[in-house]
């Protein structure tokens, strides 16, 4: 699997259905409630004065967000009790509709603020997430477990109602039964208790776990230690030291197990101490250790899958997916784990055997395998990352590669945005027009790591496309790439930039929505389908017209030569074995958190972790997974609990389907508008199997995913 990466998504309903029966008075009256003076001047209260309701970031402070969802919060009881004691007989105008219109206000503060809390936290920010968490938890419930709600959803007619309709009334049903609508009123209050103990944790996790990546970062005090470091990664190294008040190199954690650094330190002393820095990060017995949170979430969980008539929170969770069950994700995972890892031993011997070939003396280990295999590529496939970087400015990147190819394929172009207010200096924004020339979307990238910006990369909506409330798409990119020190090129690995292509193929998937709902529009799909538009966008990195245009060297400007071109063709498949069985390794353990059947079945993190990698077999020491419990923020602090198997689902899905467009003439503008017309702008208004068959015309094919990773010939 190439470069993998989260996206953040807020769905809009959780958005529009958030409160409380904790710290929150009901209003039982039917009167909508007036501002009141802590809402003067308050930018959540009206819409957006700005270009498709962009946030006005230069208006918004910290200080406004509990005034909005305070406020939000009354307005949208009132809405809710008004809904539900509705005596007119039940409709969809009247019902489903005026969910979707619920909840504005609430609705614009809460994006802003978790976009922020995401990508340019603060205390004060932090402090504001732990005490909404239980709140915004218990006002999903206030939707999910009304029992007239759900009655008056059960009694809407489907006659004359149209296809999307349709969609949207299946979706709501489903979901207030998943969520526990048939319960009895003594297991859904158990279940509110839950949801919103689950709620505090999640934020606790996220917050410990960004502390633990802060604190975690090594510092290096004699510069000999990083021998194999270029000059700007160091001269970056010693500017992070300076802004933490420390003397010396600080080299900052990434949220992935591997480190990008260890590629190159010589010293192997070095890579140990990075490597275990990122490995003990959340384990150390502090205020930054994580065990007992998660520990407690995936017992918690367990609880409340049993409570909803499920033998595992798995069970629970996969019902609404493409997957449907978790018995599909394991043999999923199953099926690709075999060759993986059969591949991956492979590879080990031979960098065992380059390591003894230059008198090594050692076995090797997690943090050996990056530097010596970056040698076996070279001695492989003479291809030399540093010879690659020259190659890949981060704007030309985006520019002239990421815009180049979407341009190409779907017709849609960008013009740069200065006049836009933007939360961090390093923040840049475009405005996308369409096919036929007109205005489209917004879009924003924040391209640097920060410490206080969760590690990873991401997609997220600043407003989301909705025919029926008027709105266009306005989107934001968030990447961890290392700032260069002032005066040098911000120059990336092709790792980095094909994560720039999948993130913008969750972009891609929002800017293209065309639905009347919010609930339905954009992004808003199942998790093991949310990846697929990412991952394809991927192959556009590759694409000869499109890296010929945007592969240009900083310092000369000319194209890179046909010869690299084709040396890292050539290594596509390369430390395939690898870079699958820590992925897949990660989606087990995922998987295995969350099918505990029984509470005796549980044990200590560490231990739990150690028995579920031995007993699937991923028993290579070196080659740890790709996330390690204590630090698996896209299960425990995300939404992807036992759904981290979803990124191998959709990158099934995503290899068969460029296997079509490959056989189907390739990049041309009919392939791309089919693309649009069939997976892009549908969101969630269809059954998103029948899509893929809608534009494939077969069902989805694990060969050509065996193929991409050279597992299969």
């Amino acid at each position: 699997m190439k470069n993998i990466t989260s996206v953040f998504l807020i769905s809009s309903l959780a958005m529009t259905t958030a409160c409380t029966t904790m710290k929150t008075t009901e209003n039982t009256s039917t009167e909508m409630p007036a501002p009141d003076a802590s809402m003067e001047n308050n930018p959540f209260l009206q819409k957006s004065s700005l270009q498709y309701q962009a946030p006005e970031f230069n208006k918004i402070k910290d200080e406004h967000f509990v005034p909005a969802f305070k406020y939000g919060i009354k307005v949208q009881l009132v809405e809710l009790d008004q809904i539900a004691n509705n005596t007119a007989a039940p409709t969809f105008e009247n019902t489903i509709l005026a969910l979707e219109n619920s909840g504005e206000v609430l609705r614009r503060a809460q994006i802003v603020f978790y976009n922020l809390t995401g990508s340019n936290t603060n205390p004060e920010l932090q402090k504001i997430e732990v005490e909404y968490a239980p709140i915004f938890a218990g006002l999903s419930d206030k939707i999910y477990l009304n029992e007239k709600l759900f009655s008056r959803i059960k009694a809407i007619k489907t006659n004359n109602l149209g296809s999307e309709e349709k969609r949207v009334l299946e979706l709501y049903t489903t979901n207030f039964e998943i969520a526990g609508a048939n319960l009895t009123a003594e297991n859904k209050g158990k279940v509110k208790k839950i949801n919103e103990e689950l709620a505090t944790l999640s934020t606790q996790f996220s917050n410990k776990l960004l502390d633990a990546r802060k604190n975690g970062a090594l510092l290096i005090t004699d510069v000999k230690e990083l021998d194999g470091l270029s000059a700007d990664e160091i001269a970056a190294a010693a500017a992070d030291a300076k802004a933490d008040g420390k003397q010396g190199y600080l080299l900052a954690l990434q949220n992935t197990t591997q480190q990008p650094l260890l590629q190159n330190l010589k010293n192997r002393a070095t890579r140990e101490k990075l490597f275990k820095a990122s490995w003990y990060r959340a384990e150390k017995g502090n205020a930054d250790d994580t065990r007992s949170i998660l520990e407690r979430e995936a017992k918690l969980r367990m609880e409340k899958a049993h409570l909803m008539g499920k033998k595992s929170f798995a069970e629970w969770k996969l019902q609404d997916q493409m997957a449907k069950t978790p018995e599909n994700a394991i043999d999923l995972l199953a099926k690709l784990a075999t060759p993986a890892v059969e591949t991956a031993k492979r590879e080990s011997n031979e960098i065992q055997a380059l390591i003894d070939k230059q008198k090594g003396g050692f076995t090797v280990e997690p943090w050996d395998w990056n530097f010596y295999a970056e040698q076996v590529r070279k001695e492989k496939y003479d291809l030399d990352e540093n010879q690659i970087k020259p190659y890949f400015e981060v704007k030309t990147v985006l520019e002239k590669g990421v815009f180049y190819a979407a341009e190409k394929f779907y017709g849609i172009t960008f013009k740069e945005r200065n006049d836009l207010p933007v939360y961090h200096p390093d923040v840049v924004a475009y405005e996308v027009f369409d096919r036929d020339g007109k205005s489209l979307a917004i879009y924003y990238l924040d391209f640097y790591t920060r410490n206080n910006k969760n590690g990873g990369a991401w997609m997220s909506n600043f407003v989301e496309q909705s025919h029926l409330l008027g709105q266009k798409p306005v989107i934001v990119n968030v990447f961890n790439y290392q700032k260069p020190a002032e005066g040098k090129p911000s120059l990336i690995s092709y790792d980095d930039v094909t994560t720039m292509f999948h993130e913008f193929g969750h972009t891609l998937h929002g800017l293209f929505a065309d639905q009347k709902y919010l609930s339905i529009s954009g992004t808003n799909v199942p998790r093991d389908f949310v990846e697929f538009p990412s991952q394809i966008n991927e192959f556009f990195a590759l694409e000869p017209s499109v890296l010929k245009n945007y592969a240009l060297h900083y310092q000369t400007k000319q194209p890179m030569p046909q010869a690299l071109v084709d040396k890292i063709k050539k290594a596509g498949t390369f430390n395939q074995g690898y870079s699958t069985t820590e992925l897949v390794s990660a989606a087990t353990i995922d998987m295995n958190w969350h099918s505990v059947t029984d509470a005796s079945q549980f044990k200590p993190t560490l231990e739990f972790e150690k028995d579920v990698l031995a007993k699937y077999g991923f028993n290579l020491k070196e080659v740890p997974p790709r996330y390690h419990s204590p630090y698996f923020a896209h299960i425990w602090g995300g939404g992807y609990s036992a759904g981290y198997y979803a990124y191998m689902w959709s990158d099934m899905l995503n290899s068969d389907a460029w296997d079509w467009i490959s056989s189907n003439g390739g990049m041309t503008r009919e392939n791309g508008d089919r693309f649009r017309k069939y997976i892009l702008s549908v969101g969630n208004s269809v059954d998103l199997n029948e899509a893929f068959k809608n534009f494939t015309g077969r069902n989805p094919d694990l060969k050509p995913l065996l193929k991409d990773k050279g597992f299969i010939k």
